[in-house]
């Protein structure tokens, strides 16, 4: 597909998601997030990069571990995410911790800047995932690391029908290669062809719990990489969109809640 396209999509997409986004996925995401803080560990004094950083979920908890005498930078292609995050990061009193409006493919950022590049859940949606590990590696340090979180096998994520099921009410050219990066070592070729070394991989199961149809809708449609496309049904499509989602999820349901599993791949590599 077209990449402008796709950043186009991605951008305005994740704009819509912005007030729905934490409310559904902030548990879910979590262990995804808290095994690559862990493989990152980040020490105090040292210069962060979250890259498709979104709200923040990644960067305060890392800014935390950097202390105010370290720096973070975030970067997400979407405004109103970082426009969310800025504002957190000032309620929180976060004066080290800073949120930019960048494209994940180019950086406007120096070399050799950071000691870690941080990228959660965000290698899926660029047009070119080999050139966004370049510029992480661009931006590093000799002696830095990556780390970086991708969804697992399509096979093992039980969400995983709504995109056929929303490409087939309206082109959303959200992500086409979506589950490609965490099937098989396709992370790890990633991050080798942008020059890291000393590759490690960690495999998680897990499950998206929910406690209604309604939240499971909500994370699926409107929080998540298919809300700009969403937000064009009408409600009759909407209602038919939901169906067809509860379907495919139905043997996830226990009683009036879902328990969807869903994998999740954490790869670190090192700028020699």
């Amino acid at each position: 597909m077209d990449a402008r396209l796709q950043r186009r999509v991605q951008r305005y997409g994740w704009d819509k998601a912005v007030s729905h986004y934490e409310r559904f996925w902030r548990h879910q995401l979590e262990p995804a997030q808290r095994r690559l803080l862990e493989m990152a560990d980040l020490e105090p004094g040292e210069r962060v990069l979250d890259v498709a950083c979104g709200t923040g979920l990644v960067s305060f908890p890392a800014a935390a571990a950097v202390g105010p005498e370290g720096h973070l930078v975030g970067t997400d292609l979407s405004d109103q995410m970082v426009r969310a995050a800025q504002e957190d990061a000032a309620a929180r009193g976060m004066d080290h911790a800073v949120f930019q409006r960048m494209d994940a493919e180019e950086l406007t950022l120096l070399n050799d800047e950071f000691d870690a590049a941080l990228s959660a859940l965000g290698f899926m949606y660029y047009p070119d995932p080999l050139k966004a590990a370049q510029e992480m590696w661009r931006v590093l340090r000799p002696g830095g690391r990556a780390v970086a979180a991708v969804w697992g096998s399509r096979d093992r994520c039980g969400w995983a029908e709504i995109f056929p099921i929303v490409d087939s009410r309206v082109r959303s050219e959200v992500c086409p290669l979506f589950f490609q990066l965490g099937t098989g070592e396709g992370m790890e070729i990633t991050l080798e062809g942008a020059g890291f070394t000393g590759i490690v991989t960690d495999r998680i199961s897990t499950i998206l719990r929910y406690d209604s149809w309604e939240d499971a809708c909500g994370a699926a449609f409107a929080g998540g990489p298919v809300a700009l496309a969403y937000s064009r049904f009408d409600d009759d499509t909407r209602d038919e969109a939901h169906r067809e989602y509860l379907d495919s999820i139905e043997p996830y349901r226990q009683g009036e809640r879902y328990e969807i599993p869903g994998e999740f791949v954490i790869v670190r590599g090192h700028k020699q």
